[in-house]
């Protein structure tokens, strides 16, 4: 559990059996069902910061247990759906926050030319599916250097984004670049500092087209996490969470105050959403539950 990462979900998910993804533990099943007892109501939550949680840490809790506990909990949405899961948070009052739309991967994504027909394809054929299902935003990424300099990547990241920009104004939806660390996670990332990405979506200078600050990476890439949030906040779409280091849970052995960068974050007016990304190492809904306290400020 402590090594698991998105890219190894991603491409393990095909050798997993429906069982294995889906089928929760007998403490999974207790917890869940404390949490959604008849007649229980959610839990109301001051509004100022809209939760989610990125499905992919979960993935053996069936997503409608996931999206039952998290409604329970104060969760606005879930994150990371495919576009034939768009729908399903709908059933729990929640929202798809966060929709893969086939716009990259991060090893493969613009900062390549030869990458932008199959990425624009992708998202023309998905991102009317995430308008229709009110998917405020999907994912895209730089992909890595391999020898490319940066300021050629920014270039080719520009162009492919300029293609895409009508495509996502036209839809309301967000089509949110990712900042990850190069340093431990992702080697040779190109979007790897915010600068960069800022850099990038503010030549773009659209409303649809954004960044994802994953705290998590930048807190090793950068540190400095809520002065620079707010001298960007303009070009900032989403946000994801996690546990530095580790990548685990919202507690007391990891180096970020969270409940500092969430007041910072809500200082600036930002009203999306902030999907909690971290694997957790200890009870899943336990852990979820106290980081949703943690992070309402």
């Amino acid at each position: 559990m402590s090594s698991l990462n998105r890219r190894q979900v991603l491409k393990g998910g095909a050798a997993c059996t429906a069982g294995a993804l889906m089928a929760p533990s007998a403490t999974l099943a207790n917890e869940f069902a404390q949490s959604t007892q008849p007649g229980g109501t959610p839990v109301p939550r001051k509004g100022n910061i809209h939760q989610s949680v990125a499905r992919w840490c979960y993935q053996k809790i069936a997503l409608d247990d996931l999206c039952a506990a998290g409604a329970q909990m104060g969760l606005k949405g879930i994150d990371l759906l495919q576009p034939e899961e768009y729908e399903i948070p709908h059933r729990y009052g929640l929202v798809c926050s966060m929709g893969y739309a086939e716009g990259g991967q991060i090893d493969k994504a613009l900062n390549r030319l030869e990458n932008h027909d199959a990425i624009e394809a992708g998202l023309r054929k998905n991102v009317p599916l995430a308008a229709k299902a009110g998917v405020p935003n999907v994912i895209t990424f730089s992909g890595l250097r391999g020898g490319m300099t940066d300021w050629e990547g920014a270039r080719n990241t520009i162009a492919g984004l300029r293609r895409l920009k009508s495509l996502m104004e036209d839809n309301g939806v967000t089509l949110c670049v990712e900042l990850l660390n190069s340093k431990k996670d992702h080697k040779d990332y190109m979007c790897d500092h915010t600068n960069w990405g800022v850099t990038v979506v503010g030549e773009v200078g659209s409303k649809n087209i954004k960044l994802l600050y994953d705290i998590y990476h930048m807190q090793i890439m950068e540190g400095d996490l809520i002065a620079t949030i707010t001298a960007n906040h303009e070009w900032i779409g989403h946000f994801h969470t996690g546990g530095v280091p580790g990548r685990h849970e919202l507690d007391d052995n990891q180096e970020i105050n969270w409940v500092g960068v969430m007041r910072g974050i809500a200082a600036t007016g930002y009203k999306g959403y902030v999907a909690h990304e971290f694997v957790p190492a200890k009870d899943p809904l336990t852990s979820l539950r106290q980081a949703v306290e943690l992070c309402d400020v």
